[in-house]
């Protein structure tokens, strides 16, 4: 029987998802960066990293299987051509599906109803999109994440890319305010922060870390079950 499997490839966690045996999760660095702002710049390094720690589940992966992964807003051609030939190196499935991460997440943390702002901060992206039913309307995206901040690079700079991005959108915030997702929505004051700055309700997923892995599993449980879904 086919199985559905979820991946999300960020620039510090790598994390996959199977129906059958949950979660696992690792750290996306070797000899050097494998992926850098959202973009697979190690091929070989990225499939033996992906492939350790898939070995890392109690029973192998068969191949087979419907994957569905996590990609940046406006991921360019090749960039998502390579993250297919990674997926498909390491998983030989019958099908790869590419989600956008900021659907993704909002899928995972039970968004999808009406228009959705979201904000995804991660390790070297900030990404912000307008949602309309879980469909991606419009989105922006900036490289810089939690990685860049120093104690000369404070959390003000992320803030701003947010703000930046919200403004370009030029949409009326919604009433239940903006999603903030990714390991840096639990950054101290980060939600705090971007709430003073938009003037607007600004919530964490429930588990912001893991609300994108979480979304494109069951993304993934629906295209097996409807194969015609995109």
């Amino acid at each position: 029987m086919a199985s559905a499997i979820a991946v999300d490839l960020g620039s510090d966690i790598a994390g996959v998802w199977t129906a059958q045996q949950g979660v696992v999760s690792g750290r996306c660095d070797g000899a050097g960066p494998l992926i850098r702002r959202g973009r697979v710049v190690d091929f070989d390094g990225c499939v033996a990293m992906l492939s350790q720690l898939v070995g890392t589940f109690a029973q192998p992966v068969p191949s087979g299987g419907v994957v569905v992964a996590c990609r940046p807003v406006l991921a360019s051609g090749d960039d998502q051509e390579t993250t297919r030939r990674v997926l498909k190196a390491v998983f030989e499935p019958s099908r790869v599906l590419l989600i956008d991460s900021v659907r993704a997440a909002a899928i995972g943390a039970g968004e999808t109803a009406g228009i959705l702002l979201v904000a995804d901060v991660g390790a070297e992206l900030t990404e912000v999109a307008v949602l309309d039913y879980g469909r991606v309307v419009e989105a922006r995206r900036s490289d810089i994440g939690t990685r860049d901040l120093t104690s000369d690079v404070t959390v003000d700079v992320i803030v701003d890319h947010i703000a930046g991005h919200v403004d370009s959108l030029d949409v009326d915030p919604p009433e239940n305010g903006l999603l903030l997702v990714g390991d840096g929505a639990l950054h101290p004051g980060l939600v705090e922060a971007v709430s003073a700055r938009l003037g607007i309700r600004v919530h964490r997923a429930a588990d912001p870390r893991t609300a994108a892995l979480n979304g494109a599993g069951k993304a993934a449980m629906s295209l097996l079950r409807h194969p015609g879904a995109r």
